[in-house]
């Protein structure tokens, strides 16, 4: 329960005390000790009660000053809360955005990499069928040999005039072998005529 100020009038306990000491003068003995005792204890009380009062008001000044650093704390704790709540919702927003590109980036990059597997999957293929062909080459270069076609037809000339030569001299077997030796590379002329076509 607090307990209500009331200020004293100026000057009234002096002029009580004044009075008091006069008339304490005035009488002698026991009684003047009794007034000048009393007009001691009213000084000293005026002054606790002026203390008391001005400790009050400097109270109360600290009290109302502490009130408006009090609301202007909250006003900065709110402001402060709401700031913590706007960055923790930025932050989520950021997080889910990152969340968000990240997992676009491993959807692109799984396929990326499936893309490049296929691709190196049928690098190895192409490289097999590369090496069988390789071989197949190699085994027709080591059983064909490339002569080009004049040559062949200059050769057919000559299967023509031993063939005739050894038939006018009666070597029946000489003449056989020119006639199919003619006939092979008639055969060779034709299949290259109808690989052209």
């Amino acid at each position: 329960m607090s307990a209500t100020v009331v200020p004293l009038p100026p000057n009234s306990s002096s002029a009580t005390v004044d009075f008091l000491r006069r008339m304490a003068s005035m009488v002698s003995g026991r009684n003047g000790e009794m007034l000048l005792r009393a007009a001691a204890l009213i000084q000293s009380l005026a002054q606790r009660a002026m203390s008391a009062e001005r400790l009050y008001h400097e109270t109360q000044e600290e009290n109302t000053r502490h009130v408006e650093l009090r609301a202007a704390a909250e006003i900065a704790s709110d402001a402060m809360v709401s700031q913590i709540e706007a960055l923790r919702t930025q932050l989520a927003e950021v997080t889910a955005a990152a969340a968000a590109e990240r997992a676009a980036f491993d959807a692109e990059r799984g396929k990326l990499l499936g893309l490049m597997q296929a691709a190196e999957s049928h690098i190895g293929n192409l490289t097999t069928e590369l090496a069988t062909l390789r071989a197949s080459v190699d085994n027709l270069n080591e059983t064909v040999v490339s002569v080009p076609i004049e040559v062949l037809r200059l050769a057919r000339t000559q299967f023509d005039y031993l063939s005739r030569g050894f038939a006018g001299k009666g070597d029946v077997i000489s003449q056989a072998m020119s006639e199919i030796g003619g006939f092979a590379i008639d055969q060779a002329l034709t299949a290259k005529r109808t690989d052209k076509a």
